[in-house]
């Protein structure tokens, strides 16, 4: 898959799914939504204070007709609603409006209605860079602050599951690190080679697991050639694997403000996928997001 444009298509024969939203009185959320259900792609239901989305609705166009509004004012009451939604059955995807990350994820981890699967939650980006002739998924650039190698492990299945909803059938994990040698007095590199020994020894599926990798060599040939690398995943990287928070927040932004790159974001590990996009993301980004979860729920 080389853009966006291809995984709507995608996301239109696996769809439509149903999205509930947390607190949609939000411009770029309803935008986005709309988007989707014109698209084919999914329908919502639209938990929130009704009197703004009905508002906010009219200004852009839209009609609340097409939407089951369930009217809660309180932000916190408005996720868990949004969230049982799902948990109950009648959605298969949360989607955060205009509200805290942290609410969200309170209401994603109740214990009574809540999505929790015991499995590590874990953000999986999804990157079209121009010039390169295939998408990237970043991870873990915005919930695990310094994950350890087991952590690590179960970061690697989740974004492996959702490389498979995008029809990479063997995607090739690259464990990101400052340099392509393991060094004692670098941790992230000898975690790499751990994670590379123990796809080694059989303990990965559906997927290859190389490392320490620089990023230059995890996602060119030409550069991993010049520094003579025969690794067989060298410059060949599907997932690029952040060592911790920093590393992957600053690759994702600088993806984003630099390179100007096209994206999605999406927290997995659930019982469903959650599509948590920043409020200052556009409202094209968050229609990305939507059709990514759709793939990912559709597996």
């Amino acid at each position: 898959m080389k853009d966006f444009k291809e995984m709507l298509e995608l996301a239109k024969q696996k769809g439509p799914k149903i999205i509930s939203v947390a607190c949609a009185q939000d411009k770029e959320v309803l935008v986005a939504v709309e988007g989707a259900r014109k698209l084919g792609i999914a329908n919502a239901i639209l938990v929130g204070d009704a009197e703004k989305i009905e508002q906010i609705a009219k200004a852009e166009g839209i009609d609340v007709a097409n939407y089951e509004v369930i009217d809660i004012k309180d932000l916190a009451e408005a996720s868990l609603k949004a969230v049982e939604m799902v948990s109950s059955g009648r959605a298969h995807i949360v989607m955060k409006g205009i509200v805290d990350t942290s609410i969200v994820l309170k209401a994603v981890l109740n214990k009574e209605v809540g999505l929790r699967t015991g499995n590590v939650l874990s953000h999986v980006a999804l990157f079209a860079i121009p010039g390169y002739d295939r998408m990237f998924i970043v991870t873990d650039a915005a919930m695990n602050i310094a994950p350890d190698v087991a952590t690590k492990k179960q970061i690697i299945e989740n974004a492996v599951s959702v490389a498979h909803s995008l029809g990479i059938e063997v995607p090739k994990v690259a464990a990101l690190c400052a340099k392509e040698k393991a060094d004692p007095k670098m941790p992230a590199t000898m975690e790499a080679k751990e994670l590379e020994d123990m796809y080694n020894a059989g303990e990965f599926e559906g997927c290859m697991v190389g490392g320490p990798f620089a990023l230059d060599n995890a996602v060119s040939e030409e550069a991993a050639k010049h520094k003579g690398m025969d690794h067989p995943m060298a410059g060949k990287a599907d997932i690029l694997l952040v060592p911790d928070i920093e590393a992957g927040n600053v690759l994702y932004k600088s993806m984003v403000f630099f390179a100007r790159s096209e994206n999605a974001g999406l927290i997995v590990g659930a019982k469903a996928p959650i599509v948590l996009t920043s409020r200052a993301d556009s409202d094209i980004t968050k229609l990305n997001s939507i059709a990514l979860a759709v793939l990912a729920a559709s597996k």
